[in-house]
Parts: structure tokens; C-alpha cells; sequence
């Protein structure tokens, strides 16, 4: 198995998304190591995408989004749910790749529940971390395109994009 390197993150959001589906999302929580496979992913395209947090310039909140591919974005949504999304691109082009999904846990919320990722791994480098870092076995899956969930306020061309990848045959829900 092998770290994703920086050379991936470089990619913009709609390459990577589902060059992502079939990854390892790794959490090391104490002594134990939980590797799960990533199985949904959307992509989030700069300051044009009207579903993206950039979409209205820069701000707190989402400035991890400003920066080079291969750190972490965590923001908190609905005051409930940590959701994780990794950046990618360049530098000052904001996109990120948001993971919807991991084998067994379907919904960004869930999976960031069950690996305890909360904003303290917000802007963490995924090539370095010894926390949260994303691996390559070698396995694709099969994946099929839709429109992105939850984003009734965007624009009605960014709404129908078919910018979320989800595993063939997902497995079932918990």
C-alpha cells in the first residue's frame, strides 16, 4: 500500500473525485489504525461553482480551500455534522473534493463520526499526517455519475452537473 503523494492533490476537483473512489481513508485514533474504503465522493470547483463554498470569495471558513492540493478541509455543518473534504489544485484555485462516503458508512456525517474527525484535523497535509492520510492498495471500483446531494441553493446548471461518483453495488447502509 502506498500514501497518496502530492502529485495527485494537484489535480482539479473533478479529476480527482473519482480518482478517489476505491481509496483507503486512514484514521489512526490512539493505537488502533481504521482503514476504510472510500466509496462516494463530489466534487466542489471553484469560485464559477455556485454549490462550492468559494463560490462568494474568501473567507475563514473556507480558506484551507485557498490553498495547494493535499491538506484537509473540515467545516462544520448544520452545527451537527463534521464534514471532510480533501482540497485539491493549485495554490489561489479554490476546489475540493468532498468524501460522501467510506465502506460501511454512507453519509459524510457518519464517516466523520466513526473516524472522529472533527475541525482539530482541519488544514492537515494528508502526505505527513500521522493522523489522517489517504492510501492506495491498488483496487478500482467501478463507479457511476450523478448530481451532487444537499444543494438546492446553487444555480440550476451547477445543480444538474454530474460532479458526484458513487461505488457500483455500494454496500449496505449502516
Amino acid at each position: 500500500m502506498a500514501r497518496l503523494q502530492k502529485e495527485i492533490y494537484c489535480k482539479n476537483a473533478l479529476e480527482l473525485a473519482p480518482l478517489l473512489i476505491g481509496k483507503l481513508l486512514c484514521r489512526k485514533i490512539g493505537n488502533q489504525t481504521l482503514k476504510l474504503r472510500i466509496t462516494e465522493t463530489e466534487c466542489y470547483l471553484g469560485k464559477d461553482d455556485t454549490a462550492s463554498h468559494a463560490h462568494k470569495g474568501r473567507t475563514p471558513r473556507n480558506e484551507p480551500m485557498f490553498e495547494k492540493g493535499g491538506i484537509t478541509y473540515i467545516y462544520l455543518c448544520y452545527g451537527i455534522h463534521h464534514l471532510l473534504n480533501i482540497v485539491s489544485g493549485e495554490k489561489d484555485s479554490p476546489e475540493a473534493v468532498l468524501i460522501r462516503g467510506v465502506e460501511g458508512y454512507n453519509g459524510p456525517g457518519k464517516l466523520t463520526k466513526v473516524l472522529q474527525i472533527t475541525k482539530n484535523l482541519n488544514q492537515i497535509d494528508l502526505t505527513k499526517s500521522k493522523e489522517i492520510w489517504l492510501e492506495d492498495d491498488g483496487q478500482t471500483l467501478c463507479y457511476t455519475q450523478s448530481t451532487r446531494i444537499g444543494i438546492d441553493y446553487a444555480s440550476e446548471e451547477y445543480r444538474n452537473k454530474k460532479w458526484r461518483f458513487v461505488v457500483k453495488n455500494e454496500p449496505k447502509r449502516k
